[in-house]
């Protein structure tokens, strides 16, 4: 999420939005309206819920980022699966007292994400929701290749990230989110989120407007996730996360 961002939020910026608009339609769309839809509705709840142009952007969107996301995800399943990861994390501890973690959200969109302006109701973006979705996507499609079952799945690809650390993401930043989770973590992110931001930076991005591949986006649309996944939406308290404090105006969306 953090490293799409980014990039996405540079892209908008390219495009002529404000710094605020831009904002709003890359993160923020994605922790709040995107999040929320899929919350409700799941995945595919997403593109049915634009409109024709929508669909079209959607599709695009997906299209170009799907083997992208899809080959770097398999990178890191393989990092952790080798025990990679998990020496270099414990490499990364052991140079912590000498080089301290670096500040996570120093850059412009962070800062602009706690301006006021930034404080409105952000809709669903179609190219930010088609490159989200497509990395949710694939990630999920590597795991059942892996033999993980659906449950698992549909917890880790998903529903953790939908309500859970969006929501943290949404009341602040993603240093709010990040810094507040576990060592292992928050190197984590740091180590990968510039491989996300480059992979759509450099390969997604250049080839959205080109992209089309009619197969790939119907293997989404038929997925068996979706069902799966409404399984497990139909079990989930009916009580969202709430993140409180006491900051007024400090975070991307306030409190929840």
């Amino acid at each position: 999420m953090h490293g799409i961002a980014e990039s996405l939020y540079r892209w908008f910026r390219t495009q002529g939005l404000a710094a605020d608009d831009a904002f709003l339609e890359s993160a923020r769309s994605v922790t709040a309206a995107i999040s929320k839809k899929i919350s409700q509705g799941g995945v595919l709840a997403v593109y049915e819920s634009l409109d024709a142009q929508g669909r079209k952007l959607f599709e695009k969107a997906y299209v170009a980022s799907y083997r992208p996301a899809a080959d770097l995800l398999h990178e890191i399943y393989h990092e952790v699966e080798s025990g990679n990861e998990v020496r270099s994390v414990i490499g990364a501890a052991r140079r912590l007292d000498r080089f301290p973690m670096h500040e996570i959200a120093g850059t412009e969109m962070w800062q602009v994400a706690r301006h006021p302006k930034t404080n409105r109701e952000a809709a669903i973006n179609p190219v930010t929701a088609g490159v989200y979705v497509a990395t949710m996507m694939a990630q999920a499609d590597l795991l059942r290749e892996k033999g993980h079952p659906y449950s698992e799945i549909v917890n880790e690809s998903i529903i953790e990230a939908v309500d859970s650390l969006n929501p943290y993401m949404d009341y602040r930043d993603v240093a709010y989110m990040v810094d507040n989770c576990s060592t292992t973590a928050r190197l984590g992110a740091r180590k990968w989120a510039p491989r996300f931001d480059y992979a759509v930076t450099q390969t997604v991005l250049p080839t959205l407007e080109a992209s089309a591949d009619p197969a790939l986006f119907r293997q989404f649309l038929d997925s068996d996730l979706h069902q799966a996944l409404s399984v497990c939406l139909a079990l989930r308290p009916p009580v969202e996360i709430a993140v409180l404090g006491g900051v007024s105006g400090a975070g991307m969306g306030g409190a929840r």
